[in-house]
């Protein structure tokens, strides 16, 4: 199973979401489409078409929230000291670019909501780092196909 961690405040943010998105959005969006289809022609009927398109969407978004909130853990994971994981601020540095980048490990979900860059585990640095140790030289591959060798500098506790 994938787990997906998340903050007490990311949880609660996403089951109000997934509540408004199952009652009153999915409501608005029946009574569109009912309203569209009493014009007549559909083929022609760019409300209908619109509405329909928007009802997709946010069935999507509704079996998304419902999955990640079904795999959540909600809180802070168990840290072993200098060992990367999830909900950790993790520093690595990119020696051919001299340059070191910070980021949460964690679900994309959070980053709207934190001034920090968010990079997934499952994304191609995020994967590349998950249970690396504080030190580790690496390479990953860049979803552009380049590969890049990176040191973990520090991996720490996420405080916000």
């Amino acid at each position: 199973m994938n787990e997906t961690w998340l903050t007490q405040e990311a949880f609660d943010r996403l089951s109000a979401e997934l509540a408004e998105r199952k009652g009153p959005i999915r409501e608005e969006i029946k009574n569109r489409i009912a309203t569209a289809r009493e014009e007549g022609d559909l083929k022609e009927n760019g409300g209908y078409h619109a509405a329909r398109e928007e009802q997709g969407k946010n069935e999507a978004r509704v079996r998304q929230l419902e999955k990640m909130i079904e795999t959540a853990v909600v809180g802070t994971p168990e840290f072993t000291e200098g060992i990367v994981s999830q909900g950790m601020k993790v520093t690595v540095h990119f020696p051919e670019l001299d340059d070191t980048e910070t980021f949460l490990l964690g679900s994309r979900e959070e980053a709207a909501h934190t001034s920090i860059d968010v990079y997934s585990p499952t994304s191609p640095l995020g994967a590349a780092v998950m249970g690396q140790a504080v030190g580790t030289e690496l390479t990953y591959e860049a979803p552009n196909g380049k590969t890049f060798r990176i040191t973990v500098v520090s991996a720490e506790a996420f405080s916000g």
